[in-house]
């Protein structure tokens, strides 16, 4: 039997306005879960519960309640296999790079429990006598989280476990298609005995989040709004945080690049651009968007990984296999679309595309009633062309040429993203050349564009985000406000910049 599942808000079960129905995209027949969505309202009404429980929650002790993280994680760590399990019946992530997410979320856990001894301000010293500077984290009240399912529950642990360590109190919307990975997670962090009402979670469609989260700012019931999705709508989303002067914390799309120098390592750059292109389908939002491969090394290299890309296994996500399906058939009939962005100037070296099918199939795989699509290289895309330009949330990698490391440069800025880049060389005055150039905020040498640990910052720059980072003691900045306070203990008036005793050099002085 499918589950039957439905928003939590305050500890209690909330009012379902439609029914979404979350599939196996395996297995399409099979529901793994029937979902109850809730409208604006109940969103909204999230928030004023989420602010009541927030008092109480900021005067828990910091340390008490890194203590609750800590619990959080050993929680997550004794359950991982079943919960890997469900990320991987849900979404068709290989089940190999679900275990690996759900080891992030003890990672951000194991990083942010002694955060909550370290919420550390400063002792500032004055220009007064007799008069002491201080500053403090406060937490910033309510954030609303809304994240994307391709990591059902890794990036939500980003958002959620820094919010909750700070003090806030939290309103989550996950994707309905991942409803079911989201919901034990939520029951996982309440078994770790967070206060009802602390951590929230609705399901909502889009136009019921957008309007509810509207609502909510509108009465002040959210001060943070997180964001995890694409450059489309995260731009409506800045835009409507901005109307109510915050700053929202985006994670956006990204078009990351990947530059082979005529020095890499050939076959170590084939085995990250595989990874990086086609792991999870290439639904990441760090997933290889275009590789740029310097002119001497090209056709050697396109070669390689063709014939890399032709050996992969694309199957059954229990299977030791590169990649399953695409997560949603939302995503198959937009990536069916992507398909048709391939030009007469450009070659597809890779064979087959489309939806794997016993008319269309991949080896001995028919991929049956799954959304399996084959992976696809396209050589010769040229800069302006919507391959080179765009996002293309699926298996389908582009390849470029270059000559120079500036030109390189110029193409991997060129659509204007800035999430992830890499470079594969052996010189370092390369390697440091490229990370001085790239718009993105993050960047690997020798390694691909995908893969994050839990205690650096993650996030982009220009379409892929505000400049806002997630993960490590960065994200304390967008869930804590900084507090000045002074304490003058002269027994008198004090006047900044204006009582402040003056010593008088000789400005004339001259060694003889």
């Amino acid at each position: 039997m499918s589950r039957q599942i439905v928003s939590i808000v305050g500890g209690k079960d909330g009012e379902a306005a439609s029914t979404y129905e979350s599939i196996n995209p395996a297995r399409t027949g099979e529901v793994v879960a029937r979902v109850g969505l809730a409208d604006a309202r109940t969103f909204a009404a999230a928030c004023r519960t989420a602010k009541e429980a927030q008092r109480e929650w900021a005067r828990v002790p910091a340390p008490v309640r890194g203590r609750v993280i800590a619990s959080i994680g050993r929680l997550v760590e004794a359950n991982t296999e079943r919960l890997a399990r469900l990320v991987t019946e849900e979404i068709g992530k290989p089940y190999a790079e679900a275990l690996g997410e759900v080891r992030e979320i003890v990672d951000t856990c194991d990083f942010f429990l002694g955060e909550g001894r370290r919420l550390y301000g400063q002792t500032v010293p004055s220009e007064m006598p007799d008069k002491n500077l201080f500053t403090f984290r406060n937490p910033v009240g309510v954030a609303a989280v809304v994240t994307a399912g391709n990591f059902p529950v890794a990036v939500p642990s980003w958002y959620l476990v820094p919010a909750l360590l700070c003090g806030n109190a939290v309103v989550w919307k996950p994707a309905e298609y991942a409803a079911a990975s989201a919901h034990a997670l939520f029951r996982l962090f309440t078994a770790a005995g967070l206060p009802d009402g602390v951590l929230n979670l609705v399901f909502a469609g889009g136009t019921g989040t957008f309007e509810g989260l509207e609502l909510a700012l509108e009465e002040g019931t959210v001060q943070k709004v997180g964001f995890t999705g694409s450059s489309e709508v995260g731009r409506k989303i800045g835009e409507l945080t901005g109307r109510h002067l915050q700053s929202a914390c985006l994670e956006l799309g990204g078009k990351n690049p990947m530059v082979i120098m005529p020095d890499a390592d050939l076959d170590l750059a084939v085995e990250g651009a595989l990874f990086s292109g086609f792991g999870t389908a290439g639904q990441r939002c760090t997933s290889l968007g275009t590789v740029i491969v310097h002119e001497s090394v090209h056709d050697e290299f396109v070669r390689r990984f063709a014939r890399a890309v032709g050996a992969a296994r694309i199957g059954d996500p229990e299977q030791d296999v590169l990649a399953g399906p695409l997560l949603d058939t939302k995503f198959a009939d937009r990536y069916e679309e992507y398909l048709t962005w391939i030009e007469p100037h450009h070659q597809v070296v890779t064979g087959a595309t489309g939806r794997i099918t016993k008319d269309n199939p991949r080896g001995d795989f028919d991929g049956g009633d799954g959304l399996y699509y084959h992976p696809v290289v396209v050589d010769g895309v040229r800069p302006g062309d919507r391959l080179f330009m765009e996002e293309t949330f699926g298996p389908i990698v582009g390849v470029t040429a270059f000559s120079t490391l500036q030109e390189a440069l110029d193409l991997a800025n060129l659509p204007g993203y800035g999430l992830s880049s890499s470079i594969y060389t052996t010189d370092p005055q390369h390697a440091f050349r490229f990370r001085e150039g790239i718009s993105a905020g993050m960047v690997s040498v020798n390694n691909s564009t995908s893969g994050a640990e839990a205690h650096l910052p993650f996030g982009g720059n220009g379409k892929s985000g505000n400049g806002s980072r997630q993960s490590g003691m960065w994200v304390l900045d967008q869930f804590t406000r900084w507090q000045a306070m002074n304490w003058d203990h002269s027994g008198r008036l004090q006047k900044a910049q204006m009582d402040v005793a003056e010593i008088v050099p000789d400005l004339d002085f001259r060694l003889a």
